[in-house]
């Protein structure tokens, strides 16, 4: 294969299964652009602008496995920052394409737009360096090994990269390259061995015992070996907030969230109650764990992760995850023990059909709504707080933005996973406080003939930050009050059904009619501004009695 450095690019993108670019145009990515939008087999998706373009390519690796984004230099690599941070700390491989000014404009001197007119071409570069696994500057001398080097680590780290491609040197020639060969990255023999026949011993020993699905699993691609593990076992399973719907929740063996006492007290004390957890993937962050109440006995834990091994106070490194899974699943045989219960869901909808919408009327009744193969999108916030006990269909997953915790994500995410997926129904659930940061990418749903499900709660304000802080009222957590319900309309979404609801009876039959409609539909739910779910109640308990997560 022979080419210009950015036809070298893009074909070892597009053998590793990257066809689908999100961005903003700019003259000095126009090779890029151009390179891109000329080749029949790739496809631009242009977004509103490069923070959205950014939190789509997110949305869209949660469902494909790996995305990639393309902004211009300093100002549009710099908007899509925030973004690619967030892909980064929740482990998605988004391959950050920055189109830099000519090497031959950063030698002479000039102050170039775009610049901080300094003269300093790299600051950018090195800005982006804490928030990918790796970085590079392409020319035609390192190219091809460099290109490699920074997918492979992409790859192996399941973390965003940034490559940015000088205009000139994007158009110049390459010899002829060999196709992508992936290096090989094995367990050490000896150490597997050793942690996966001790991980054995511990649960034929155990008199209880379960599984808990950590988010590492989804993003290392890795869910059918678990479910392998949890069927040949026999084992109950249960997954963080931040895992939720990584394996089916219809399967026989779950037993409902497991978030230490935010969540179901039934499940945390069956978990904690355990002689032996073994958790896979698992991420240890505030939310995930409940504000930290999440109480597991070191000595009762086995947590394996993407790259060791813990066992007690034992640590196993040189072991990948996808070998002890592998390992585990030729060795494991059925333990017979007990599933204890299968999750309830959230109940009958509380509420007279003439009453104001409330937790209790309106999350049971979203939950009633999700169908199998459902692809969920929760915002941040009490948007999917109030879904972390909901049972979802069989096949039906769930994202939120968990560590990251930004609000606005979930918006621009559901049309990259709408994207990824458009044989697949996308509900969107968000609040109006998110909504309003990155609301105009509802247009793009329209433009790519998308057809999503979006319930947008209007609260009046910023209600998890009203949960969390001192004085509810502060004015600082108010917004321009906005209608909702007429923004479709406004984004050119033609035929789209949209509705304001302000009580059950109005709820029920907008979804009713979202279940029946075959085009996109945009529900505006009204509640007060401080009806929280449970979740985030228990979370403004643990923050106003303290110490808490905040100290």
């Amino acid at each position: 294969m022979s080419g210009t450095v950015i036809l070298h690019l893009l074909e070892r993108l597009k053998e590793i299964g990257v066809t689908d670019y999100f961005g903003v145009p700019g003259d000095y990515a126009f090779p890029v652009n151009d390179a891109i939008c000329n080749d029949p087999e790739l496809r631009w998706i242009g977004c509103c602008n490069e923070l959205n373009a950014a939190y789509a390519a997110d949305g869209y690796a949660r469902i494909k496995g790996l995305a990639a984004v393309c902004t211009t230099y300093g100002v549009g690599e710099l908007s899509a920052i925030n973004a690619i941070a967030g892909s980064y700390a929740e482990n998605l491989p988004v391959f950050h394409i920055v189109g830099m000014p000519k090497c031959s404009l950063q030698q002479n001197g000039n102050i170039i737009h775009h610049t901080l007119g300094n003269g300093e071409f790299d600051l950018f570069h090195k800005m982006a360096g804490p928030v990918v696994c790796a970085s590079t500057i392409l020319s035609y001398e390192n190219a091809v090994s460099e290109v490699d080097r920074v997918i492979t680590a992409a790859l192996t780290e399941r973390k965003p990269v940034y490559i940015a491609v000088p205009a000139d040197h994007a158009l110049m020639e390459l010899g002829c390259t060999k196709p992508y060969s992936r290096p090989v990255v094995a367990s050490d023999p000896d150490t597997l061995e050793t942690a996966v026949s001790l991980i054995l011993e511990k649960l034929g020993k155990a008199g209880s015992a379960m599984v808990m699905v950590g988010a590492l699993i989804g993003r290392f691609g890795l869910q059918s070996s678990m479910l392998d593990f949890i069927e040949k076992s026999g084992l109950p399973f249960t997954s963080m907030f931040m895992a939720k719907g990584t394996l089916s929740e219809a399967h026989p063996n779950f037993i409902g969230v497991y978030n230490g006492r935010i969540l179901d007290p039934g499940v945390q004390q069956t978990v904690e109650n355990c002689d032996l957890v073994v958790s896979f993937g698992a991420i240890r962050s505030d939310i995930n764990t409940g504000a930290f109440t999440v109480k597991i006995d070191t000595h009762r834990e086995i947590r394996i992760y993407p790259d060791r091994v813990c066992i007690g106070h034992a640590v196993y490194h040189k072991i990948l995850m996808q070998d002890v899974l592998q390992e585990l699943c030729q060795r494991i045989g059925n333990l017979g023990l007990p599933v204890p219960f299968r999750p309830a869901g959230l109940g009958y909808p509380h509420g007279a059909p003439d009453d104001s919408i409330t937790p209790a009327s309106l999350y049971p009744r979203i939950e009633r709504f999700f169908k199998r193969n459902d692809i969920i999108m929760g915002e941040t916030g009490t948007a999917s707080m109030g879904l972390a006990n909901a049972r979802l269909p069989e096949d039906a997953v769930f994202f939120n933005q968990t560590l990251w915790g930004a609000i606005g994500w979930a918006t621009p995410a559901a049309f990259g996973a709408a994207m990824a997926a458009p044989d697949r129904r996308v509900l969107l659930i968000t609040g109006e406080g998110s909504h309003q940061m990155t609301v105009q990418e509802i247009g793009q749903f329209g433009r790519f003939g998308l057809k999503p499900v979006i319930i947008c709660l209007n609260n009046d304000g910023y209600l998890i930050e009203r949960m969390l802080c001192e004085n509810p009222d502060i004015y600082y957590n108010d917004l321009a009050e906005w209608n909702y319900s007429l923004l479709p309309a406004a984004f050119g979404l033609k035929d789209w059904y949209c509705q304001k609801v302000v009580n059950n009876r109005q709820l029920d039959a907008a979804l009713e009619a979202a279940e029946a409609c075959t085009g996109g539909c945009y529900i505006e739910v009204v509640t007060d501004k401080m009806a929280a779910p449970e979740m985030a109640l228990a979370l403004n308990r643990i923050v106003l009695n303290g110490p808490g997560w905040k100290s």
